[in-house]
C-alpha cells in the first residue's frame, strides 16, 4: 500500500483575488466540480497500476483550514483521513518528515507519495503508472521524484537532468542533477536536448529512507520535528505538533532539505499534462477555449473578445475589444491586466500592503 501525503500549506497569492489567506487556491473549484485538494486526493483513490492500492491520505495543513480539509474530505467520500496542523509554515521538508515520522512508528518501510494539493495533472491513468513505477524505486531504497516532459522552454520550473537507467527499474533513472530555474537560452538548450524534465516537486519515498536521509543531511531539522511529533496531541482526525520544537524548525524546503543532497536520488519522467496552476495565465492555457480562444467562467459576457481569461465569482464580469487580457471579478475586488504579465499579481499584492489595504478583513 501506498500512503499519500497531501501538503495544503500554500497560498496562492498568484490567482488573488480569488484566493485568499482564509481560501487560498486549493480550496477553490478552479478546474472542475471538485476543489483543488479535492482532485489532489481523488488521484490516489482505487488502485494503482499493477494493483497497488493506496491507504487514505495525511494531510499536512496550517490551524486555520482544519475544518475546510476535513470537509472536503468528507465531500469526497474519504474515511480515515489524518490532518496533520502545523502551528507554523515551515516549508515542505518539516511538513513531510513529520508525516515520515509518525508512519514510520508502525510501518517504516511505508512508502509514501508526497504530493502538492494545488497542482493539475491531465493523464491520470499515466499519473498512476508513474507512481507504480515510482514505489518499486522507492522500495529499492530510493528518493524519487517525477520529471515532467517539458513543453516549452519555461523559465518559471526548476529542472531535472536524468542520468542513468536504475538497473531492474523499467522507467526509473538516476537523477544526473537538479538545476535552478534558468534564463531562457539555456532552458531552450534544456528542451532541445531532451534530457531535462520540469520538478514537479512530487515525491515518492520510504518512510525510513526519508528520515535516514534527514539524520545525513538535515539532523537540526530531524530532532526538531521529531521533538514536535512526540509531543502531539491528538483530537479526532486532527493531529496538533508540538508548538514549541515545531516553531524552533528552520524553514526549508525538501529539495533543499535532502534531495538535491542525496545519493539516493531517481527520477521517473512522465508526460502527464501536469501544471502548477501558478497564474491566471496557467488557467486559460488549461480551461476549454470557445472559437475565440477566450476562457469564460461564471457570471460573463464577452463581446469581440479574444484570447481572454474572464471569470465573474459572484459579480459579472464583461468584456468588450479587448485580446489577451484576465479579469477577475470578486464580490469585493477586481483584478485587470494583460494575460502576458499574469505573474505580476505579486505586485498588486504589495501595493495593497503599502496602502494600508490590507486591513481589511479578508483583502489578502
Amino acid at each position: 500500500m501506498i500512503c499519500p501525503v497531501i501538503l495544503s500549506g500554500g497560498s496562492g497569492t498568484r490567482l488573488w483575488p480569488l484566493s485568499r489567506q482564509a481560501a487560498p487556491k486549493q480550496f477553490q473549484r478552479l478546474l472542475s466540480e471538485r476543489t483543488m485538494i479535492q482532485e489532489t486526493a481523488a488521484r490516489a483513490m482505487g488502485p494503482a497500476a499493477g494493483g497497488e492500492g493506496f491507504t487514505a491520505p495525511i494531510v499536512v495543513c496550517n490551524e486555520r483550514h482544519r475544518f475546510v480539509v476535513a470537509e472536503q474530505m468528507r465531500e469526497l467520500g474519504i474515511a480515515g483521513t489524518r490532518i496533520v496542523l502545523e502551528p507554523v509554515g515551515r516549508n515542505s521538508g518539516p511538513a513531510i518528515l513529520a508525516a515520515a515520522l509518525m508512519v514510520a512508528e508502525e510501518a517504516p518501510e511505508t512508502v509514501l507519495w508526497m504530493m502538492a494539493a494545488d497542482a493539475a495533472i491531465g493523464d491520470e491513468p499515466a499519473l498512476r503508472r508513474a507512481v507504480a513505477v515510482a514505489a518499486a524505486a522507492a522500495r529499492a531504497g530510493h528518493v524519487v521524484t517525477f520529471g515532467m516532459t517539458p513543453t516549452a522552454p519555461e523559465t518559471g520550473y526548476g529542472y531535472i537532468e536524468r542520468g542513468e537507467p536504475l538497473a531492474g527499474i523499467a522507467g526509473a533513472f538516476r537523477v544526473a542533477r537538479f538545476v535552478e530555474k534558468p534564463d531562457r537560452p539555456t532552458a531552450e538548450a534544456y528542451l532541445a536536448s531532451g534530457g531535462f524534465f520540469w520538478n514537479a516537486g512530487m515525491f515518492v519515498f520510504t518512510a525510513a529512507t526519508l528520515i535516514a536521509e534527514f539524520e545525513r543531511h538535515a539532523p537540526d531539522v530531524l530532532a526538531s520535528v521529531r521533538e514536535a511529533v512526540a509531543r502531539r496531541t491528538t483530537e479526532t482526525d486532527f493531529v496538533r505538533l508540538g508548538a514549541d520544537a515545531f516553531t524552533a524548525c528552520r524553514t526549508i524546503s525538501l529539495d533543499y532539505a535532502v534531495a538535491e543532497r542525496s545519493s539516493r536520488n531517481a527520477v521517473v519522467p512522465a508526460s502527464l499534462g501536469w501544471s502548477d496552476v501558478g497564474s491566471w495565465a496557467a488557467l486559460w492555457e488549461l480551461g476549454a477555449k470557445d472559437a475565440a480562444g477566450n476562457v469564460a467562467t461564471g457570471r460573463t459576457v464577452l463581446v469581440d473578445a479574444r484570447g481572454c481569461y474572464v471569470r465573474g465569482d459572484g459579480t459579472l464580469a464583461t468584456v468588450v475589444g479587448l485580446e489577451d487580457v484576465v479579469l477577475v471579478a470578486t464580490p469585493d475586488a477586481v483584478l485587470a491586466l494583460p494575460r502576458e504579465r499574469a505573474q505580476d499579481v505579486k505586485a498588486v499584492l504589495d501595493a495593497i500592503k503599502a496602502g494600508g489595504l490590507d486591513s481589511i478583513p479578508g483583502i489578502v
